[in-house]
Parts: structure tokens; sequence; C-alpha cells
């Protein structure tokens, strides 16, 4: 099998080309460089292939028309087959269930409690990922939604509060930014 490097890089291309043409909300940017952000804070706590995998793959099931087959069939083709399971499990973690698309009858705070007892229930590695893609994300709503980064930050604290398996340190970080961004709005009433 490829070493680690060689991996990232495959993963990578295959998620940027999940993602086509998308956009990062905010910005012209390629969706592809949130995911890589993400895999990088990832990177700073763990080696594990399969963690940088799933964080670079952590919005492809949800946001592409790739399917959970599919993504498993390329990761066999790179990795061994329990790192590729590992990844695509860790992945179906990182997906959101609770999404208005499949639950049009629930309003969004109704959705993202849901979502949030799932969460919850993730193992370490996925919450570690789901911190570095609070991390990321928070910044950049901060920097340009600061009308919905409110409450998107109050749904990220409930989050951190409630997923406490993942790495302590990354939490620690994320919880920092996300208490940071709604102080600010307190002190700006």
């Amino acid at each position: 099998m490829e070493h680690t490097a060689k991996i990232l890089e495959r993963v990578e291309a295959f998620a940027d080309e999940a993602h086509g043409d998308q956009t990062r909300k905010y910005t012209p940017d390629r969706y592809i460089v949130h995911p890589v952000r993400v895999m990088k804070i990832c990177s700073q706590y763990t080696d594990h292939v399969e963690v940088l995998a799933a964080a670079l793959l952590h919005d492809v099931l949800e946001d592409t028309p790739i399917d959970k087959a599919t993504m498993q069939q390329f990761l066999n083709g790179i990795m061994n087959p329990q790192q590729a399971s590992r990844t695509v499990s860790l992945v179906v973690a990182l997906t959101d269930v609770y999404v208005k698309k499949n639950y049009p009858q629930l309003n969004r705070d109704k959705r993202k409690a849901l979502e949030l007892r799932r969460i919850e229930k993730t193992g370490s590695d996925a919450q570690t990922i789901k911190y570095a893609d609070i991390l990321d994300n928070s910044a950049e709503i901060l920097q340009y939604d600061r009308g919905f980064g409110k409450r998107f930050l109050t749904e990220c604290k409930a989050i951190l509060t409630a997923a406490d398996q993942g790495d302590p340190a990354l939490r620690g970080k994320a919880l920092e930014v996300v208490n940071q961004g709604l102080d600010s709005f307190r002190k700006n009433r």
C-alpha cells in the first residue's frame, strides 16, 4: 500500500473532484480548501491516516453525489481494507443525518438537537475531526457572516460541550475560539 502522504494526496484529489465546482459559502475559494484546512488541523493532533483521510472526505457524502460504496471502492484501491473501512465509517459518523431535505417537518432547532445527540455518540476520532471542522468554520463565519454567526457558534458550543471524547487539546482550542466569538457578540450589543 501507499505511503501516508501519497494516500492523502490521492484522497484530496478524490474529494476535490467530488466537490466539483462547489465553492465556500462566503468566498470564491474551491470547496476543497476547507477539508484541507480541517485535515491540517487534525494532523497537529494525530498521524492516523484514516483520521486524516476522513477529515479530507468529511463533507463528501453530505454535499456531493458520491455514495458510501463509491468512496469505499476508491479507498480500497489506495489503503488496506481495514483502513479504508475505518475511513468510511468516520465519514459516515461525520455526515449529518437530520438535514432539512430528509426531515422537512422539523425546524432547524429540532434538527440540530437530534444531530447533537447523534454526534455525542460518535467515537473519539470522529469527534476530533468535528472539533477541527468547527474550528475552521468558526473563523470563517465570524469574518463573513456575523448575522448568522451567533446562532452558529451557539450550536457549535453545544456540540463541543456534549461531544467530549475527542482530542482534549483540540477540543479546548475549538471551545476557546467559539467562546471568544460568542463574547464578541456580547460586547457588541
